[in-house]
C-alpha cells in the first residue's frame, strides 16, 4: 500500500508540473486569458490533491520515524 500511495503521489505531482508549464507557455505566447484561468484552477486543485496524498503517505508510512 505505501508504494502505491507513493506512486500516485508522484504521478499527481508530475501532473502539477505539467499544468504549471502549460500555463507558463500559454502566458508567454499571450494565449487566451480564459485558458490561463482554467489552467491555474486545475493547478490549484492538483496541488491540493498532492498535499493530501503527501500527508496520507506520511501517515501510512509512519513519516520516516524509526520502527
Amino acid at each position: 500500500m505505501p508504494s502505491f500511495l507513493t506512486a500516485v503521489t508522484l504521478f499527481v505531482m508530475g501532473l502539477v508540473a505539467i499544468v504549471l508549464i502549460r500555463g507558463l507557455l500559454n502566458m508567454a505566447r499571450k494565449g487566451s486569458g480564459n485558458t490561463s484561468n482554467k489552467l491555474m484552477q486545475t493547478r490549484i486543485a492538483l496541488q491540493a490533491l498532492a498535499l493530501v496524498l503527501i500527508m496520507l503517505t506520511l501517515w501510512v508510512t509512519g513519516g520516516g520515524r524509526p520502527s
